[in-house]
């Protein structure tokens, strides 16, 4: 089995979008929306060669779709939890960077060995 060794990027669309004060609560499926568009366009600042971007959106805003460069996963449940799992099922020695402020979400993914970075990382204030 070939291991993917592209650097898999999951992306707390709740906790980013969350992030800044712009009115986001008032359409919070655009907010992912618009969040996703960035991520396509600009990708990850910083990190160079393949990423493979996964954008976990849950509550209102699932059902955003997906667009080339970012993969748009809907939480049936906890957006956390999902990310959780999507970390526990990289392939072993993937390198694994998830976006989020969430200390508790920081905790889970570190311990199953993915790099943690803030929301700043995708979405400059």
């Amino acid at each position: 089995m070939e291991v993917n060794a592209s650097l898999l990027v999951v992306v707390d669309a709740a906790n980013v979008v969350g992030s800044v004060p712009d009115g986001w609560w008032r359409d919070r499926r655009g907010a992912a929306e618009r969040l996703r568009d960035r991520l396509a366009a600009d990708g990850v600042p910083g990190r160079a060669g393949p990423v493979e971007i996964v954008l976990v959106v849950e509550g209102a805003a699932r059902g955003v779709g997906s667009v080339s460069g970012v993969r748009v996963e809907s939480a049936p449940g906890s957006g956390d939890d999902h990310i959780v799992e999507l970390v526990a099922r990289a392939a072993d020695g993937r390198p694994v960077l998830v976006v989020t402020a969430d200390r508790g979400l920081r905790d889970r993914v570190t311990r199953l060995g993915a790099e943690v970075a803030g929301p700043r990382t995708v979405r400059p204030v």
